[in-house]
């Protein structure tokens, strides 16, 4: 599904330059649960990057469903990312849309009919638990409740894989385990999950697979791995 052969990520710093990923190798299969860790500046952002094609490495090779990145062109991006939904910390929803249209946004954007978005939009309503709150407003929803709907709105065009960047950074505890329950029926139906966090007690609570990267290097790979950085 995604593979890193000897992936290199340089930034120009000024007239030196920092190294951000280094020599980074390993295979995620399809249908895993992968959590990203590591400590701010371990290089996690930037490898979610590089898997949306948001950045170009310096060296070595990304293949994503069998395409290389470095073939993909300009025009063809918004048809890749298109198969990758992404969750943020900060949610990242249209202030003046429902819970409900923000979701028909992302389906409207993707060029889905107003059939599809009449079946599918309560679909994900309902796995994402919040049928009861589709007119409310972000302002309206608690911080979980928002999360939620960047959730959904991620799983509205049937992704292959789903990433999520510290999507519980921003929640309490109760709201967290929410979401990681979530995370994890979506795993279930089949979408690979992504979750890069620096929360150690979801990643030893969790028990799937551990990459754990440190100052840009892979220096662990665990199948039921803990955080121990």
């Amino acid at each position: 599904m995604i593979q890193f052969k000897k992936v290199t990520k340089v930034y120009p710093l000024n007239s030196d330059y920092t190294i951000a990923l280094e020599n980074i190798t390993f295979n995620i299969k399809k249908g895993e649960f992968v959590s990203i860790v590591g400590q701010s500046g371990a290089g996690k952002t930037t490898l979610l990057r590089l898997i949306l094609k948001e950045e170009e490495p310096t060296d070595g090779l990304i293949i994503v469903d069998g395409q290389n990145l470095k073939e993909i062109k300009f025009k063809e991006l918004p048809y890749y990312r298109r198969k990758i939904g992404v969750v943020f910390q900060d949610y990242k929803l249209l202030p003046d849309k429902t819970a409900y249209e923000n979701i028909v946004f992302a389906m409207e954007a993707a060029g889905k009919t107003d059939e599809e978005i009449k079946r599918d939009v309560p679909e994900i309503l309902d796995l994402i638990g919040l049928t009861h709150r589709a007119h409310h407003f972000p302002s309206q929803l608690s911080g979980g409740e928002k999360q939620r709907v960047a959730i959904g709105r991620a799983l509205a065009n049937c992704p292959n894989v789903l990433i999520a960047d510290e999507p519980t950074g921003n929640l309490d505890p109760l709201h967290t385990w929410d979401i990681v329950r979530l995370l994890h029926k979506i795993n279930e139906m089949g979408t690979t999950v992504i979750l890069a966090t620096h929360d150690r007690e979801i990643i030893n609570t969790i028990g799937k697979r551990v990459i754990t990267l440190d100052k840009g290097r892979l220096i662990r790979d665990e199948e039921r791995g803990k955080y121990v950085v």
